[in-house]
Order: structure tokens, then sequence, then C-alpha cells
């Protein structure tokens, strides 16, 4: 039995139209580009265990993206007068990209509003005094995701590693006391329920004052976890009304993400977030490239998107 689950396993997520049980395959029409991503750089402060995208210090298969070429993508929306009205960044760690700051002015000075996740660690330590007099110039319109793995100590070190807890922490209360908008995304990999771990949470911020609502799902974000070979249902057309769930309702109905491979001449777009490495997910090098479906063909597209009904979006 344990050898023909592993060929049905080997099966899946193959051919972009059909299941391997000859089924049609879900994709995603993009219903509108509300969210654009720039994945800033693979290269991270940390090395976590668990690391969908692999970031580490040493890991740069993703490049640094210039200003110069994020203000491409935007120039894009602009002339195409695109309904983007939220610029992403990640990573890696987007404040060790060089240009990050140039970045964020550069979208705040066409009225877009900015979401930038971060360990809030040494490398926002380092541009503290300019994020304030950006934030200054143009308040309102940057929220920044704290990624805190979970409110125990000891738990968000099993992940993130030795000595990451009171760095995280004191970057956490130091955006709260400078009045940013601060929302902070969690895990859910300890088994525990999502009310147990909201209320541990909720008494981490209390202890600290730290203005987030832990009750909020937008404002806690708990992920899901992300294991490309554990065994999950493939998405076909049928599921939709099988699971009370809308095609519209997936992150890549909405939203896009640009990267920069390694030695690549050029950036490219991608269906998401989280399939930077995937070629089968490129969609070109414009926006206007990367406006077809998605045909949801990777394990994430279940595990993360569907089932787990995450998006790094909201």
């Amino acid at each position: 039995m344990d050898q023909i689950a592993r060929a049905l396993d080997i099966a899946k997520f193959r051919d972009p139209f059909i299941t391997a049980r000859g089924e049609a395959r879900a994709s995603v029409a993009l219903r509108a580009l509300e969210t654009l991503w720039f994945n800033t750089g693979t290269l991270c402060n940390l090395t976590c265990r668990n690391c969908y995208i692999e970031s580490s210090p040493r890991n740069d298969r993703l490049a640094y993206l210039t200003a110069a070429e994020v203000d491409t993508y935007l120039d894009e929306i602009a002339r195409g007068r695109l309904p983007t009205t939220l610029i992403g960044f990640t990573g890696g760690e987007p404040f060790m990209n060089p240009d990050i700051i140039a970045m964020l002015r550069s979208v705040f000075s066409r009225g877009l509003r900015a979401l930038v996740l971060t360990n809030a660690m040494n490398p926002l330590r380092k541009v503290r005094p300019a994020l304030l007099a950006l934030c200054e110039q143009y308040p309102d319109q940057l929220t920044i995701r704290v990624s805190v793995d979970h409110y125990d100590p000891a738990i968000h070190e099993q992940e993130r590693g030795r000595r990451t807890w009171a760095p995280t922490l004191d970057g956490l209360i130091w955006l709260a006391r400078n009045g940013f908008r601060l929302d902070v995304a969690g895990r859910r990999f300890t088994g525990a329920t999502e009310a147990s771990l909201r209320d541990g949470f909720a008494a981490l911020f209390a202890a600290h004052d730290i203005p987030v609502d832990a009750h909020d799902p937008v404002r806690l974000v708990l992920f899901p976890e992300m294991e490309p070979e554990r065994d999950v249902p493939e998405i076909t057309t049928a599921c939709w009304s099988i699971l009370h769930k809308s095609p519209n309702d997936v992150m890549c109905a909405a939203a896009r993400m640009v990267v920069k491979r390694k030695d690549a001449p050029a950036p490219v777009v991608l269906a998401c977030t989280l399939l930077a490495y995937d070629p089968r997910f490129e969609m070109g090098t414009t926006l206007a490239e990367a406006s077809a479906p998605v045909s949801l063909n990777h394990p994430f597209c279940a595990s993360f998107c569907v089932l787990g009904g995450a998006s790094c979006s909201r």
C-alpha cells in the first residue's frame, strides 16, 4: 500500500489542466491586480528551520531588486490605471535591501500603500531614523508585519534560532512606541487550537502594550504550514462548490509577485508569493503578460490557499 501511495503522490501536480485522477484542474483568473508584491531578495539575517523560500545569509537565488526596477512596475500600474492600491515587500529580509527606503518613498509618492514583512531585528534597527522620517512625511501609508512564530519564546526560537526572541520583541516594541501601524504573522505548527494561539498572543501583546488585536485575523495572521512533500489533494473545478469557496478569494485572483533571479538580466512576474522557484509559475516580464489565469498546479495552492484559507495580502 505504501508503494502505491508514493506512486500516486508522484503523479500529482504534473499536468496544468488535468489532475492525477483525470479530473479538470481548478484555475484562478485575475479578478483585479489589487496587490503587487516585490521579493526584495532571498538574503536574510536568519536561517529559519522551515522557511518556505529557504532564506538565509547565503541564499541569493533571488537577487536584490533595485529601486529603478521597482519603479518600472509602478510606472506600468500608473500607465495602465490598474486598480492596485497595495504594494507588498517580502524576502528574505526586506530591510537588508539597500534600496528599501527609496522603494518605499516611490510607493508613497504615488499615493499607494505599502506592507513590509520583517523579522524586526538588526536590519530594521539600522534604518530606524530613515523609516521614522519617511513615515512622518507620508503618514498612514505603511503597515509593517512582524513575523513572530509563537508567543512562547522557546517555541519561537526552535524555528528561528537561539537569541532571536529578544531582538524581535525589541523591534516590535519600538515600532509600537513610535506609532507604526503593526500587524503580526504567527504560524499554526504546534497543533494548538486557533483560539488558544490567539489568546496566547493577546497576553503577549497586552504585557508589552503592543496595539495589535490578536483576535482580528487581519492584524494577527496565523499561517498554515507549507510542506511541499506532504500529501495534499489536488484542487479540481468541482472543489469550489464542494468546499463552498470562490476562486475570487484565492490570493492569485488579486495579486502577483516580482522577483529577480540571480544573474538574470531583468525581473519576472510570478503568479504569487509562494512559488518563487517553480518556473511553471513565471508569467512574463510585465504585469500585462502576467494577467493570464493561474492553474492551481502546486501543493501550496491546496495546503496554503484553498484548504488553508490563507493569503499574504490580508
